[in-house]
């Protein structure tokens, strides 16, 4: 029997979707499943009639290889990937190279990058987006871990990737885990435009008092302009979609919100590495409030409604104001998303090109958009650029935005309306572009209470000062943590 050029396992939807897509692109995959009798379904159902190999095991899914032999494990992110790893390890050779292409932590890539090195392998830490169907017809694809390895599944991966003007939406990110890195990163942002269309769809509903079917019409022009993407063009259906009474489906979906990790692992990352990811730490921290619902209905009766929204302008200006908030907000949100890959890259010695994971975003994943293009231009223009904001074209876009931004925030805190996203990427513009904050009274604080120094303005940087505020404090000064 004719060798596979690449094996796969775990046969949840993904993972069968990723194998049909790589079959109808030419390339014969064996696959194993831990549960075999899905392998038999799979081969008896969607696979039927295509190349695909079935096996019952471990070892001969490996036999049933070419060499260097290629595995990939869509499993359940942790130990499950470690659990595989372990049976597979024995069954290959030096050379071989092992996929992970679940929704992994980094460091767990970059530490498995490490231990299949050590072993004479090569392992490859790769974040996958854009769901079933993207899986199915072409998904956005970014791998890092052991760049010896890029050059054996890269024909593989472009081929099945999304292409966007004939570029594949699939590029080496970088080695360890970068790869999953920029995945998170993805997903964080992710969080963050979807905060900021709940909040959009809130204000739009509870202020101005539209309705599903009125949303509808405002989310397919917003469609056709500068916010044209997936999750715009998602929700534009959502708001159309009818209940079996013909009411809108939308209302009686309970408010609740769901989350896997991605979006705090984002926000624990830009923690650690000191970055201000403001607003993707709001969206998360807003699904963690939504999942509050019982005492949220108790918290309502006790504090009371919401003041009456008596919005000023037109109906066309506060719908504008709503885009405008909604568009100036993204642009801070990837800004920040982009800043913490660069602080990432400095801190792990990563070489990511920014324009090409831009690239890669604009097909096949769930935050693709016309907007990424104009990121990957700004990083053309300046490889070396500090952040979004300052490229000409974001520049001009926030300050055309800012005055409907500032009017959306000020209708959501005059209605009693939470619009946390729209307000701290407002906050966050308004930080970025102050050339002094009031931060000189917080050094003042602590240098009162802590002796933790402080510098002045008048000398220069690096130099540092203590004051005995009180008369009768010591001399000694506390050592200060820099992020």
């Amino acid at each position: 029997m004719e060798k596979a050029d690449i094996g796969l396992i775990g046969l949840a939807v993904m993972g069968q979707n990723l194998v049909l897509n790589m079959a109808d692109h030419g390339y014969r995959v064996a696959v194993f499943n831990r549960t075999t009798s899905k392998v038999d379904e799979f081969l008896d159902g969607p696979a039927k009639g295509t190349t695909v190999i079935g096996t019952h095991s471990m070892e001969q899914l490996v036999a049933s290889l070419q060499t260097p032999r290629k595995v990939m494990l869509m499993v359940k992110a942790g130990s499950v990937v470690d659990h595989f790893i372990d049976m597979l390890v024995p069954l290959l050779e030096p050379g071989d190279v092992i996929i992970d292409g679940g929704n992994s932590h980094y460091p767990d890539s970059t530490r498995r990058t490490a231990y299949l090195r050590e072993k004479g392998l090569r392992f490859i830490g790769t974040g996958i987006s854009g769901g079933e169907e993207g899986a199915r017809n072409g998904p956005s694809i970014m791998p890092g871990g052991d760049a010896e390895a890029w050059p054996l599944v890269k024909d593989i991966f472009q081929s099945i990737s999304a292409k966007v003007d004939g570029e594949p939406c699939c590029q080496w990110v970088g080695q360890d885990g970068a790869g999953h890195f920029v995945k998170m990163v993805h997903n964080g942002i992710e969080y963050g435009d979807m905060q900021l269309i709940c909040e959009a769809y809130s204000l739009m509903e509870k202020a101005l008092g539209k309705s599903c079917d009125e949303m509808h019409e405002v989310f397919k022009q917003w469609n056709s302009g500068v916010l044209d993407s997936y999750l715009i063009d998602i929700t534009k259906d959502i708001l159309a979609m009818k209940d079996e009474d013909g009411e809108p489906l939308l209302d009686k979906i309970l408010d609740t919100a769901g989350q896997k990790g991605t979006g705090k692992w984002t926000g624990i990352s830009a923690l650690d590495l000191g970055v201000p990811l403001t607003l993707i730490g709001e969206a998360v921290f807003a699904r963690v409030l939504s999942s509050l619902k019982d005492e949220r209905v108790r918290a309502s009766a006790i504090l009371g409604p919401r003041p009456a929204a008596s919005p000023a302008g037109t109906d066309e200006e506060n719908i504008n104001a709503l885009r405008d908030a909604l568009y100036a907000s993204k642009i801070i949100s990837y800004a920040q998303g982009f800043m913490l890959m660069s602080e990432a890259a400095k801190e792990f010695g990563w070489q990511l090109n920014y324009g090409e994971i831009a690239l890669m975003w604009r097909g096949g994943c769930i935050i693709r958009s016309t907007f990424l293009g104009n990121i990957k231009e700004a990083y053309d223009n300046n490889p070396q650029l500090e952040n979004l904001a300052l490229d000409a074209f974001f520049t001009t876009a926030l300050k055309s935005a800012e005055k409907g931004w500032r009017k959306a925030v000020i209708l959501a805190v005059e209605s009693g309306i939470p619009a946390p996203a729209f307000a701290s990427a407002l906050a966050y513009f308004d930080g970025y572009r102050s050339e002094r904050l009031p931060a000189n009274m917080l050094q003042a604080q602590r240098d009162y209470f802590g002796a933790h120094t402080y510098e002045r303005i008048d000398k220069p940087r690096g130099e540092y000062f203590h004051t005995d505020w009180t008369g009768h404090g010591g001399k000694v000064a506390s050592t200060t943590y820099e992020v």
